[in-house]
């Protein structure tokens, strides 16, 4: 089935115009009956397709487990490799990883678009495997290094790749909800790598095996990805169309299929396979959904979210609570937030759940500068900090960490979809990475509370900038969001 005959469907794509919405038009009911308002036979079954985006949120499983691996083990690991009391070389076993994820991003386009997204996922697990084990068994600082940089490069690829995938292979009434089970995985992920780094102080080395624990769960996606399905929506800019077909049938069952084709017809016109160039991104009429995608990264960045985990510890030991504590706690809100958006992304929608997400973090950050202000003091302070702080992780969670890699993937028009989340999340690592660069010194020169204020004004610009940009896209076909947003000319 994976062949490249010429079939039926091919000669059907290749066909006129006229054509080709003739057909579409002999399928209509079965297009309504894939949208979800059918009133036959329903929607497809979502047992078909789950199995396959558990698969692929191992991939943002490993994203998370990376992201927190040094946080418990840093201390013991620094002490191994002679580096303890360098916090240069603190903050490198950390940035390396940012500027590896930057890197992987900006080609992971290329890749998806190349080779396809299965065999993107496989790519992704290469480096975190390699990485994982250079790390595990580094013998000095630039071995560490090396390592890190390896697990950022894959971390760079992991994300869009499993963004695209969710959404193309997804029935539309619960993409929502698959696409949450991404932010779900990483957060389990996070959770994961610091329960296993635990240990880390009391037992030596044990840093080693907290690099070795993520290669398995890496091997698991690259062998159990060649059973995988493939996005049928590659193969068929691919000129695949049979394969195509047969995917659907493994994604949605037998009876939806050719509306599933035809529904892929609405907005691939047989032009998806040419190169797609940059300046069609930046310049072209392509440029509004990718500046609105970019710019919802960034203000997403800028809301000060990876700024407020780095502080958690801080603030929580200035209440005398242990590091241990703080990071579960941090986790457990988290975990909250990312199943509320789980069950509320495709009954709410995405846009609500946006404003909703950005003004509670808003909220929270307003609360963390009140307790900087002198208009708190004593035990107060301590209160105002922990509380905002949580409510600000919980928020983030409920809508603005999952949302954005799920509805730029359903805006962006098939042909340049993947180019254009790369883009989008190049700018998203950019940004985390200054964030991260200048936050202590901004937060010595400019003290908690102007700090947080610019942190939550970010948070209210992204509501407004949110209002006036973000179309919904809750229960719509990828192909009538396609129209919607960029109508024929």
């Amino acid at each position: 089935m994976r062949g490249r005959h010429v079939d039926s469907y091919s000669m059907y794509k290749r066909g006129t115009r006229d054509h080709v919405i003739n057909t579409y038009d002999y399928d209509k009911e079965q297009v309504r009956l894939l949208s979800g308002v059918g009133k036959d036979i329903g929607n497809p079954s979502w047992k078909r397709s789950f199995p396959y985006i558990l698969l692929a949120a191992l991939s943002s499983f490993l994203f998370g487990y990376h992201l927190g691996v040094v946080n418990e083990t840093l201390e013991s690991m620094s002490h191994d490799l002679g580096f303890h009391g360098d916090t240069m070389a603190e903050g490198l076993v950390v940035s390396t990883c940012l500027g590896g994820a930057f890197v992987g991003s900006l080609f992971s386009g290329s890749i998806a678009d190349g080779v396809g997204r299965r065999r993107a996922f496989q790519l992704c697990a290469l480096p975190l495997i390699i990485g994982s084990s250079m790390s595990a068994t580094a013998k000095n600082l630039w071995g560490m290094l090396l390592g890190r940089l390896f697990v950022g490069t894959g971390m760079g690829i992991g994300p869009p790749v499993a963004a695209l995938y969710v959404a193309e292979v997804s029935p539309a009434y619960v993409r929502g909800t698959y696409g949450s089970c991404s932010q779900l995985a990483t957060c389990l992920g996070l959770m994961g790598a610091l329960f296993i780094g635990f240990p880390a102080k009391q037992i030596e080395g044990w840093w080693r095996m907290c690099f070795w624990a993520s290669v398995a769960p890496a091997a698991l996606l690259t062998v159990f990805m060649e059973f995988s399905v493939e996005s049928p929506h590659w193969l068929f800019k691919r000129g695949r169309g049979a394969d195509a077909e047969a995917e659907f049938e493994k994604l949605l069952g037998g009876p939806y299929v050719k509306g599933a084709m035809a529904e892929l017809s609405k907005s691939q016109r047989g032009d998806e396979a040419d190169t797609v160039k940059l300046s069609e991104l930046f310049y072209g009429h392509h440029r509004k959904v990718v500046f609105m995608g970019s710019s919802l990264f960034a203000l997403q960045q800028l809301s000060g979210i990876n700024a407020v985990f780095y502080f958690s510890s801080t603030v929580f030991k200035s209440a005398g609570v242990p590091s241990e504590s703080a990071n579960i706690c941090v986790g457990i809100a988290n975990l909250l937030g990312s199943l509320f958006a789980l069950v509320s992304m495709d009954k709410l929608g995405r846009k609500a759940l946006l404003i909703a997400s950005f003004s509670g973090m808003a909220v929270a950050m307003t609360i963390q500068a009140t307790s900087a202000s002198s208009l708190v003091s004593g035990s107060s302070v301590i209160y105002l900090s922990v509380g905002g702080m949580l409510l600000f992780v919980l928020t983030f969670a409920m809508g603005a960490g999952p949302v954005p890699g799920l509805l730029l993937s359903e805006m962006f028009p098939s042909r340049v979809r993947a180019k254009a989340m790369s883009i989008c999340m190049a700018v998203h690592w950019m940004i985390n990475s200054l964030v991260g660069l200048l936050f202590l010194r901004l937060l010595e020169l400019l003290g908690p509370l102007v700090l947080n204020t610019i942190f939550a004004t970010f948070c209210l610009l992204a509501v407004i900038f949110v209002k006036k940009n973000v179309l919904e896209t809750k229960g719509k076909s990828l192909q009538d969001i396609e129209i919607a947003l960029l109508p024929p000319v």
